[in-house]
């Protein structure tokens, strides 16, 4: 089957657009439209403390619960001093008005996560449907002053 030049000139247009929007998920904590705080319905919390295993690789816990239906997720982000880093690429949520627990573990490159003080922040973030690219709606952050402790500590 040939494909049409026209065509082939979309396809990276696609693409790119829907990269940018992954990365809108991935950044979401950086969003000016996100509210902080529950609206009772839909809220995201995170846990006092977090844990650091011995090669850096860093878990956040916490709870979350919403109704919007479609694509949700618990994206999170942490910071330790100046820097900032996104932890994984979000954990699908069960939107059903009940409380969940979500978890996230990753390793955030180029930052020096060990046992301390830090700062976390999770997002939920809706991705819209009914244009070609699906946009983050985001329905609730949520942050914590937190400690994180050696793994096993």
């Amino acid at each position: 089957m040939r494909v049409s030049p026209a065509l082939n000139r979309v396809r990276p247009r696609t693409a790119g657009l829907l990269g940018a929007a992954l990365l809108a998920l991935l950044t979401a904590a950086a969003a000016p439209a996100a509210t902080a705080g529950a609206t009772g319905a839909q809220e995201v919390r995170i846990d006092s403390t977090g844990s650091v295993s011995a090669d850096g690789t860093v878990t956040l816990t916490g709870s979350y619960r919403c109704l919007s239906g479609g694509a949700v997720f618990v994206s999170s982000n942490l910071r330790i001093g100046d820097e900032s880093r996104n932890l994984g690429t979000g954990v699908r949520a069960a939107c059903d008005g009940a409380s969940h627990r979500w978890s996230s573990r990753a390793k955030p490159e180029q930052l020096d996560a060990k046992p301390g003080p830090a700062q976390a922040e999770a997002t939920l973030v809706h991705l819209t449907e009914g244009s070609l690219v699906p946009m983050p709606e985001f329905l609730a952050v949520g942050r914590q002053d937190i400690t994180l402790v050696a793994d096993g500590a």
